[in-house]
């Protein structure tokens, strides 16, 4: 009997991998200003900044009369050095239930709205090439415009498998919303952190664990 579906994607963060804790990720955004020149910025920047639209970034570089671009960067270098030193100190992890999809038979990528350099590391420190392909997002300002939920890297995966019938797994409504809009099914996973979150559009299905991935198809 053919599989359900001929790839199966992948959110990362709180999915694949714990989430990076809130205030690691505002350490970084502090150690981002500080590299172009703003010491003490305002905690509603700091916030903004941890994600913005390329409106709200430029208003904020504006405000401290530095480069948005140069901006975005060293936010960019700051989030990937800030998550490798969880990474690698074991406090930003795979779940338990990866296992129950390290062999399907069909097609894997990982689409994720964090860095791409940071999904690259996820992939190196925790063994996970047997993803067939993997985007995270690009560190450039044009990046933020392409994050779910516009299907922007959805889109890229499923041309890169040649997939014409995928589901999406991820954690929030962005990702069950980029599903719909590159039209495919979503899997949405309420995993503890997401525990009594409403969604403004029903997923396809809602799953409480990647162990039920492989009876989907």
């Amino acid at each position: 009997m053919d599989a359900a579906y001929d790839a199966v994607l992948f959110d990362n963060d709180g999915v694949l991998t714990t989430p990076t804790d809130r205030e690691v990720l505002i350490d970084a955004m502090h150690d981002a200003f500080a590299a172009v020149g703003v010491v003490d910025p305002p905690s509603e920047h700091v916030r903004t900044v941890m994600g913005p639209s390329v409106d709200s970034l430029r208003e904020v570089a504006d405000d401290h009369d530095v480069d948005p671009h140069e901006l975005w960067t060293a936010r960019e270098h700051a989030a990937v050095a800030a998550q490798l030193e969880e990474i690698e100190a074991g406090r930003k992890r795979p779940y338990d239930d990866i296992d129950a999809i390290r062999d399907l038979e069909v097609a894997t990528a990982i689409v994720s709205n964090n860095q791409h350099e940071t999904i690259g590391n996820i992939v190196s420190q925790f063994e996970l090439d047997w993803f067939d392909v993997w985007y995270g997002r690009e560190p450039t300002v044009k990046g933020i415009d392409r994050k779910k939920p516009t299907p922007y890297y959805l889109e890229l995966a499923l041309e890169e498998l040649g997939a014409e019938d995928a589901l999406f797994v991820g954690d929030s409504w962005v990702d069950v919303e980029a599903a719909d809009a590159a039209g495919i099914d979503a899997a949405f996973l309420r995993r503890d952190h997401v525990e009594g979150v409403g969604l403004p559009r029903e997923p396809t299905v809602e799953i409480e664990s990647l162990e039920a991935i492989p009876e989907l198809l």
